[in-house]
């Protein structure tokens, strides 16, 4: 993964590729600044199976911004939760195939700037019925995914004046 600053424009433009179906990935950054930052973030699905939500969670340092003039979107998934604590954004109503790409846009409020956060992915398990992976899909937007094993990244960031 890689990624770049735009310091003028307050937006951090992340892009990658996930190739791990059983672990969350954490992701930790170094901003040129503390403060808002609106997010665009894109990455490939390397693995054998559809994601149909996605997860992100902040550390203790940031939050989700949800007001009116923040965007919170996905073109793959037509629906998104955040928690009233605005630490956990989740994806879902969609799907993204193996080989697709995904696009994600919110934005971020960091007191420091080294804000990480964790990003996890659910699949359908391919036994249970539809009506199983719906209820599933259900209690992980409301209750949050739970954290499997983490692989680590530092990603770069190149930063724009």
């Amino acid at each position: 993964m890689t990624g770049v600053a735009d310091l003028g424009r307050r937006v951090l433009m992340i892009t990658g590729a996930i190739d791990t179906t059983d672990h969350d990935v954490s992701i930790s950054v170094s901003l040129p600044e503390a403060g808002r930052w609106q997010v665009i973030k894109a990455e490939t699905n390397l693995t054998d199976r559809t994601w149909v939500a996605m997860q992100a969670v902040l550390d203790e340092d940031s939050t989700f911004v949800d007001d009116p003039g923040a965007a919170v979107m996905s073109p793959q998934f037509a629906k998104s939760f955040m928690t009233p604590d605005q630490r956990r954004l989740t994806f879902y109503d969609g799907e993204v195939r193996p080989g697709e790409a995904v696009l994600k846009m919110y934005s971020m409020e960091t007191s420091g700037r080294k804000p990480g956060y964790f990003y996890s992915r659910y699949s359908p398990i391919a036994t249970d019925s539809a009506e199983q992976s719906l209820e599933t899909l259900e209690q992980l937007v409301a209750n949050g995914m739970q954290q499997r094993p983490v692989v680590e990244l530092a990603v770069p960031i190149t930063v724009l004046d």
